[in-house]
């Protein structure tokens, strides 16, 4: 049966939810497959034996977030067999990370991760990427031409072109779209522009292993000037000398084409093995949230902070850094802020930020005001690149500091969420929380107050599980 992203994400609160605890890997009881059938163990309070029957399928969800990666392996009715991450390795060019080498790197780690037993099991695969992460490649070999851009960068140079083109307000109108990226790029280079193709980061990563240059998803599209609504790009786009660089666009979690052969015959997956578009990490969040209702929505508290609202309303607006997505009759409003855990991270290590957190009391207010920032630039609930961090005064306590931060950041999600009501949005009921901040009850209840909503962590956290929905979804389709 073939399933719409919609349909999916409709029909997987009915499954039974998946056990594992985020960051756990899960193996089979034995080293080597029974014939008959494969024992998993999916953990939890009451560790629980799955049993795999002969001829039973997985499905491979891998997470390409700011600062690592993540994979999740699934069977068809949700749960997870096997999950594991990496940190990217760094990798010098120069002065500067090799995003492109260390993003490679990772994405074989993961598989070489994947329990062998497991990978012949595979029916397919499908990744998510960060929102608006640009490469430049060579048409002809995949190869970049040049450093990718990242999904928190801006271009603020391309951006009075791109006004000049699209209409009034349109995502496409901030310094970080992905089409303000390729602008820049075009204005900079002055060879390779006839063998040039943009990519996302999703894209990019997928090419390397179903080898079909070119091929997008809508999700990722958006930022670069597609319509999900009509499903193509617009005439004013189409229009320009660099619109022969964008790349094809379909639905997330459509079949591509199998797994190439050198991968496959590598790692060991299955002949029949697809590889399926992908999406966002911020859409895998909200997937794997199963937030299915108008007004649920899906906080995702990562490196930084995205929102997504189920409305049965589209708002667009590149003053406010707002969009939105779709899914089937209804859209995923939202946008991203640059707030959130990254600045969490330059301040305290993991130990010091639970033992600090665990002498908030969250039902008191702080009385401190800040921006949290990593640096200048913000770009949704405000689109502002110059907006500069706001870290002091800091008090002597550690714990009135954190205090501060977490509710600031719980006041500017806050801020996003009235301002999408004021635009038109279908009024926000209840947030369900994602990434690493899910883990933090006491901003969970420091952000119940500051929002005035029911606030509670996601059933699965992690946008891995929802990328593995997608590549289900990619494999009951390619079966008819």
């Amino acid at each position: 049966m073939a399933a719409s992203l919609h349909h999916l994400t409709f029909f997987f609160p009915l499954l039974r939810p998946p056990s594992p605890k985020p960051g756990t890997e899960l193996h089979g009881a034995t080293s080597k497959p029974n014939p008959r059938a494969i024992m998993a163990f999916a953990s939890g309070k009451d560790t629980q034996e799955v049993v795999l029957q002969p001829g039973e399928r997985l499905y491979l969800g891998m997470d390409f977030g700011t600062s690592g990666a993540r994979y999740a392996l699934i069977d068809k009715q949700g749960t997870i067999h096997s999950e594991g991450k990496r940190e990217y390795p760094f990798y010098m060019s120069g002065e500067t990370i090799d995003w492109v080498q260390s993003w490679k790197t990772t994405i074989f780690s993961l598989l070489e991760d994947v329990p062998v037993h497991f990978r012949p099991l595979v029916a397919s695969i499908s990744i998510d990427g960060t929102s608006a992460t640009t490469i430049i490649v060579d048409s002809n070999t995949g190869e970049p031409l040049w450093r990718p851009f990242l999904y928190n960068e801006s271009c603020p140079d391309a951006l009075p072109m791109v006004k000049s083109i699209a209409p009034v307000n349109h995502t496409v109108c901030s310094g970080s779209s992905t089409l303000c990226k390729l602008v820049s790029w075009w204005n900079t280079e002055d060879s390779k522009k006839e063998s040039a193709l943009l990519l996302h980061q999703a894209d990019w990563l997928l090419w390397l292993l179903h080898g079909k240059l070119g091929v997008s998803d809508y999700n990722n599209a958006l930022k670069v000037g597609y319509d999900p609504e009509v499903d193509s790009y617009p005439p004013w786009l189409l229009a320009q000398p660099y619109s022969h660089l964008l790349p094809s666009v379909t639905a997330p979690g459509t079949s591509i084409g199998c797994l190439k052969e050198n991968i496959r015959t590598q790692f060991g997956f299955s002949e029949d093995c697809v590889v399926c578009t992908g999406t966002t990490d911020s859409i895998a969040a909200f997937l794997a949230a199963r937030a299915t209702q108008p007004g649920k929505a899906v906080t995702s508290l990562g490196s930084t902070l995205a929102i997504k609202l189920l409305s049965t309303r589209r708002i667009e607006d590149a003053r406010f850094g707002v969009y939105s997505h779709r899914l089937d009759d209804k859209w995923l409003v939202g946008g991203a802020s640059n707030t959130g855990g990254a600045v969490l991270r330059e301040l305290f290590t993991d130990e010091q930020l639970d033992k600090l957190s665990e002498q908030i009391n969250p039902m008191e207010a702080s009385p401190l005001d800040y921006y949290p920032l990593t640096a200048a630039g913000e770009r949704f609930p405000v689109a502002d690149p110059n907006l500069a961090p706001r870290l002091h005064p800091r008090p002597e306590s550690d714990v009135e500091y954190l205090h501060g931060i977490l509710e600031s950041i719980a006041r500017i999600e806050a801020k996003a969420y009235s301002l999408l009501k004021d635009m038109g949005a279908t009024e926000v009921e209840e947030v369900f929380t994602a990434g690493g901040g899910a883990k933090n009850d006491k901003w969970i209840k420091i952000r119940e107050r500051v929002l005035g909503l029911p606030v509670s962590r996601a059933m699965q956290t992690e946008a891995a599980y929802g990328a593995a929905l997608l590549a289900l979804k990619g494999a009951q389709q390619s079966l008819n």
